[in-house]
C-alpha cells in the first residue's frame, strides 16, 4: 500500500485517500513526530495500527523509508485485511 507521510504536522491523523499525478492512489497520513531517526515512520505505523486495529508488527516500510512517499507492507490474512480496511473507510466516509 502506498502512503504519503507529512511529518511535523499540527496533529496526527489519517487524512484520507489521494491520487498522484500518474493516478496512483495513496493514503495521506500526517504525524506530529519529526522526520529524524525514524520517529515519523514509527509514529505513522503506530497511528495506522491503532486506526485499523492491527498489530504494529504486521506493518513494515518496504520502500521510501527516508522519503515522503512510502510503500507499506501489511501482512496477514488478505481477505480479513481488505474487510477491515473497507470497514474503516465506510466508518470514516459513510
Amino acid at each position: 500500500m502506498r502512503i504519503r507521510l507529512t511529518p511535523k504536522a499540527a496533529r496526527s491523523r489519517i487524512e484520507g485517500v489521494g491520487a498522484g499525478a500518474d493516478g496512483t492512489a495513496f493514503f495521506k497520513v500526517a504525524v506530529t513526530a519529526p522526520p529524524e531517526k525514524g520517529k515519523a515512520n514509527a509514529a505513522m505505523i503506530k497511528l495506522l495500527a491503532k486506526a485499523w486495529r492491527l498489530p504494529k508488527t504486521s506493518m513494515a516500510i518496504t520502500a521510501g523509508a527516508t522519503a515522503r512517499r512510502k510503500t507499506l507492507l501489511v501482512t496477514g490474512d488478505g481477505k480479513a485485511l481488505v474487510a477491515r480496511l473497507n470497514q474503516w473507510m465506510e466508518g470514516r466516509h459513510g
